[in-house]
């Protein structure tokens, strides 16, 4: 090679930059959130039936928003808000506590920076959050700190969901700021969880949190997944599901007889339980392999809770990917605008919220802490 021919990777080569990637995770979690939003329930929406659906509508690969219904009767079977959420008609975000808890984390760490306790995480709820807006566990939480009960007991007082989801689908920020340190993002993690979560409801905050910042330095989602491994107890049931997962993937087994043999071993819980969610969120990972369309689409094909699967898949998509990267099916009818329960941020710019996260991001790797304390 001459001295005039350069080394240096050129602009499509170059891997993205921080603030792409955190531009990317809010994208990816807000198109896969979407996705999955017209067919978020469990019961109703399985596997068979989804795939059925986007056959009837010829949307077999899935590689945009969820088809229109084909017929009334489909359209009864979706949730209301299908009509902002299909392709065609999105124009900008959907409502959707799985993002609300973004805004609000992102407005926690901006307000309390790090150092933050759990009982301000409670009080920031109370402030910005209408109660009729949450669900599950956060509700009974909130219930819970309204009347004065405070964490610990917030968690444990009259909540049965206290293993279920909500914790893991308000993780995703600790991973953004927290770029490749997959341990401070698990610890930021906790300390939200456990205002409402007890056992595997808080590993899987931990283990999404991790994921994430994991997906920073990672060379593609088998690396990210194993580092999030890491970051949870060895022993727990939500370790052993995602290893197995994990297990299947590697011995050469299709997606969807992966997806069947979970579903015998951990499909008793409850479709809204963290435990098989995060059997339909690693597979979705490992064989989307990378690529965000087939990581948000298989991941939502793979049912249960598919608006906080595909909003977490599409986070580490995102962020393996980057902003730019992104097909425009996905970003261009968001209009960079969204809609938020979260009091003082409705209707704000996607971009402004990357922005605010890049900076918050940026500061903690000057942290003395190390690259992954």
């Amino acid at each position: 090679m001459t001295p005039s021919q350069s080394s240096a990777p050129t602009d499509a080569a170059r891997p993205p930059g921080l603030a792409d990637r955190i531009h990317g995770g809010w994208l990816g979690r807000i198109a896969g959130n979407m996705l999955g939003k017209p067919i978020e329930h469990g019961d109703l929406w399985t596997r068979d039936r989804i795939d059925h659906y986007l056959r009837r509508a010829d949307a077999l690969p899935l590689t945009d928003y969820l088809p229109p219904p084909p017929s009334a009767e489909d359209a009864a079977q979706l949730r209301p808000e299908w009509r902002s959420c299909v392709r065609g008609r999105v124009d900008g975000s959907c409502r959707d506590d799985d993002i609300d808890y973004s805004v609000l984390v992102l407005d926690l760490l901006e307000t309390h920076g790090t150092d933050f306790t759990t009982e301000q995480l409670g009080t920031l709820w109370l402030r910005r959050l209408p109660y009729l807006q949450t669900f599950t566990a956060e509700r009974a939480a909130y219930r819970n700190l309204a009347t004065g009960i405070k964490p610990p007991l917030a968690a444990t007082t009259d909540n049965p969901y206290q293993e279920w989801i909500g914790a893991l689908i308000r993780a995703d920020v600790y991973g953004w700021v927290s770029p490749g340190r997959s341990r401070r993002a698990a610890a930021l993690a906790r300390r939200d969880a456990v205002l409402s979560h007890t056992g595997n409801g808080v590993y899987g905050a931990m283990w999404a949190a991790a994921l994430i910042a994991a997906a920073f330095e990672a060379s593609g989602p088998r690396e990210a997944v194993e580092a999030a491994l890491a970051r949870i107890p060895a022993g727990s049931r939500l370790a052993r599901t995602v290893r197995h997962t994990t297990a299947l993937y590697e011995s050469g087994l299709a997606w969807a007889d992966t997806l069947a043999e979970m579903e015998r071993e951990v499909g008793h819980l409850h479709w809204i339980h963290v435990v098989p969610n995060a059997a339909v969120l690693t597979a979705g990972l490992l064989y989307g392999e990378g690529d965000f369309t087939s990581t948000i689409a298989l991941t939502v094909r793979g049912g249960l809770d598919t608006d906080s699967n595909g909003a977490t898949a599409g986070s580490v998509a995102g962020v393996l990917c980057g902003a730019a990267a992104i097909p425009s099916q996905w970003t261009e009818p968001l209009h960079d605008r969204l809609r938020t329960a979260v009091f003082g941020f409705d209707g704000i710019r996607i971009s402004e919220l990357a922005e605010r996260t890049y900076r918050l991001a940026a500061g903690g790797r000057d942290s003395p802490d190390g690259p992954d304390a």
